[in-house]
C-alpha cells in the first residue's frame, strides 16, 4: 500500500510537468544545495543558458523570500545557533516553459502589503518594470524589508508573463501564500 501510494503520487507529479519539488524546512544550506541541483538537471536537459540562469535566478529568489518571511519557522541552539523556515518551491514545465512556485505561511499583517506590490507589478509591462526597478535601487530600503521589494521586482523582470498568486486565509493571523512565476 505504501508504495503504491508513493508511485501514485509521483506520478501525479510527473503528470503535471513537475520536474523538481521540496515541501519542508529550508536554510541557506538547503537552498545552495537544491539549487546546484536543478542547475545541473537543467545542463543535463540541454536547457539554453540564458533560460537556466532565469529559472535558477527565480528559484533562489522565491526560496530567499521563504527562508526570511515564512511565518513557520523553528529556532534554537544545537551547538550553533539554527533557524528553519518552512515552505515549498515546486519547478516544472507547462506550455513549452518552466514554472517555479514558491507557498509559504505569512502573518496576515503582511498579505496586504505583499498583494499591493504583487498586484502592481502584475499591471507593469517590461518596460515599466525595469524603470520602476531603476527607481527602486535609488530609494533607501524600506525598514525590515530584507529585500522583499527589489527581490519581486527582480522575479517580475525575468518573468515571461505576469506573476500569479493567492492567499489562502488559515486563520485570524496568517494565511497560506503562492506565488508563480513563468519563464
Amino acid at each position: 500500500m505504501l508504495a503504491k501510494y508513493f508511485r501514485s503520487f509521483k506520478h501525479d507529479l510527473d503528470q503535471r510537468g513537475i520536474i523538481f519539488s521540496f515541501s519542508g524546512y529550508m536554510s541557506e544550506g538547503i537552498l545552495y544545495s537544491l539549487g546546484d541541483a536543478l542547475r545541473q538537471k537543467m545542463a543535463l536537459e540541454d536547457t539554453d543558458v540564458g533560460t537556466v540562469k532565469k529559472v535558477f535566478s527565480v528559484f533562489v529568489e522565491q526560496a530567499q523570500n521563504i527562508i526570511r518571511y515564512s511565518a513557520e519557522k523553528v529556532s534554537g541552539d544545537v551547538g550553533k545557533s539554527v533557524e528553519l523556515s518552512s515552505g515549498m518551491v515546486t519547478i516544472g514545465t507547462e506550455n513549452n516553459r518552466f514554472f517555479i512556485v514558491c507557498a509559504n505561511v505569512v502573518h496576515a499583517s503582511d498579505e496586504p502589503k505583499l498583494r499591493q506590490r504583487l498586484e502592481k507589478l502584475q499591471k507593469m509591462d517590461k518596460e515599466a518594470i525595469k524603470a520602476y526597478y531603476k527607481e527602486q535601487l535609488r530609494e533607501a530600503p524600506e525598514e525590515q524589508s530584507r529585500g522583499a521589494t527589489i527581490g519581486l521586482i527582480e522575479i517580475a523582470r525575468r518573468a515571461s508573463e505576469p506573476i500569479e498568486f493567492d492567499f489562502d486565509r488559515i486563520d485570524a493571523e496568517s494565511f497560506f501564500f503562492c506565488m508563480k512565476v513563468s519563464i
